[in-house]
């Protein structure tokens, strides 16, 4: 095992080569590298740093695939969102990504965190994480789940059905108390493909306000003195880009807090929104601009809260992408280019197994290649992955130089959210590392999956 293999198996941190400083003819257009994370610096030889790290430099210690996070841009986002919330309680949704350092930087920022699972909320309390500031989803709850929070302490678990509420209830220990919220579906249409889409009627997620089911969910929970209703939820969909859905939400929900106070003479203190705030994968994309949606939430909770004479109850959000997403770079080395068809095919070494959301949701990423000047002119290309499917597409329809050929880096930015947590065994290729970089130095987070890792799990004949 070589020098620096050693090191990035432990995952101690080495400073790498000093980054040259950035050259007037080499560096690319400011607007290209709006989307990369914000350290991102240009290099001599069309290299990229980000952290301080060359990126030809983590390809060569670390191999390809591999995810690329910059942890001073996470901190960053989760300071952002605590200026343009104040007085709210901003948790971090783990299902865009989460390992033992993402639950470490988030709560040393002071954000809570948003589990869907008993395995991320193990994952997150055994590394020091409060559980009283986590938060636990999910439509189909397991056991093991609800008894892994009653278990652990989770601050707030998220009613999602009215069979869930007798289940709960009767796993909470006699003499507690369990504090809820119920997820109401607010009948909004949001959010950037059909299936990230869930604050209308007809999806599997939440209590629908138009037929009842959220006020009659109200009343159950109410009935059951080991459940202590604490306020509302609701999550309208992903990559939304507009303010105007969660301004609707607020009114419907505030509607639906005055009509509990009236029917039951209760004020619930809490009103959750979700998350689902849209960044851009593409330079010109456009991204949710979190400070405007702050202002104008605090401001429509206020005026809606006052019309209908209810205090204004304590906010919660979940951004999740919108930490994690555009903190991330993937590496990938080009194996073959195939002209067939009037195409040009640039395949790699990941695909599917490690990004299938161009898959599920046609999502469409802006690679680059980096680590070689080409003066080639830029033609349009399709890059696939290495599986045996023909919809293993990662990025469609790309301008890449004319001269793109085996051996390249391609990096491509706003990977850091839905990558490893989506990531599949497909092909038993083993899922990319995740390496860690800040002020010049990288360290691994998350270790490259390897062959006796699956064969350890392959038990029997």
């Amino acid at each position: 095992m070589s020098h620096t293999m050693s090191h990035a198996m432990s995952g101690t941190a080495l400073p790498l080569t000093a980054v040259p400083e950035p050259t007037r003819e080499s560096a690319p257009h400011p607007s290209s590298l709006a989307i990369w994370p914000g350290s991102t610096t240009p290099l001599v030889d069309d290299d990229l740093a980000v952290g301080g790290v060359p990126l030809t430099e983590l390809a060569e210690r670390f191999g390809t695939p591999a995810y690329v996070l910059d942890e001073d841009e996470v901190r960053r986002r989760c300071r952002a969102y605590l200026r343009a919330f104040p007085d709210t309680d901003v948790f971090y949704a783990a299902k865009a990504f989460l390992c033992r350092a993402m639950a470490h930087w988030v709560r040393e920022e002071g954000l809570g965190l948003d589990v869907c699972s008993a395995g991320e909320l193990e994952l997150a309390v055994t590394t020091g994480f409060p559980p009283e500031r986590i938060l636990l989803h999910g439509n189909a709850k397991s056991p093991d789940d609800l008894r892994t929070a009653l278990r652990l302490g989770v601050g707030r678990i998220v009613i999602d059905s009215t069979s869930e509420i007798a289940r709960l209830a009767a796993a909470v220990p006699a003499g507690s108390r369990q504090k809820v919220l119920i997820r109401v579906v607010p009948g909004i249409a949001a959010g950037g493909h059909a299936k990230i889409r869930t604050g209308t009627d007809g999806q599997k997620f939440g209590l629908s306000l138009a037929d009842g089911s959220a006020q009659h969910a109200v009343t159950r929970v109410l009935g059951q003195p080991r459940l202590q209703l604490v306020g509302l939820h609701c999550h309208l969909g992903s990559q939304i880009t507009a303010v105007k859905p969660y301004l609707s939400a607020v009114r419907r929900l505030v509607g639906l807090l005055a009509r509990i106070h009236e029917q039951h003479g209760i004020t619930l203190p809490e009103l959750d929104l979700g998350g689902g705030h849209g960044v851009a994968y593409r330079p010109g994309e456009p991204a949710l601009d979190i400070v405007g949606l702050g202002a104008k939430i605090r401001t429509e909770l206020a005026g809606s809260c006052a019309a209908a004479g209810l205090p204004v109850p304590r906010l919660a959000i979940e951004p999740g992408r919108a930490i994690a997403g555009p903190a991330g770079v993937v590496l990938y080395r080009v194996l073959a280019v195939k002209q067939t068809g009037g195409h040009t095919f640039v395949a790699v070494d990941g695909g599917m197994s490690d990004n299938p959301r161009p898959a599920l949701y046609g999502v469409r990423y802006a690679p680059r290649l980096v680590g070689r000047r080409s003066a080639a002119a830029p033609e349009p290309v399709t890059v696939v992955g290495r599986h045996c499917e023909a919809g293993d597409i990662l990025a469609s329809d790309v301008h890449l130089p004319g001269d793109i050929r085996p051996g390249d880096l391609l990096a491509v930015p706003v990977a850091g959210a839905y990558h490893l947590s989506m990531a599949s065994g497909y092909n038993l290729v083993g899922r990319p590392p995740v390496v860690a970089v800040t002020r010049g130095h990288a360290r691994l987070l998350v270790r490259r999956e390897v062959l006796a890792d699956i064969q350890g799990r392959d038990v029997g004949l």
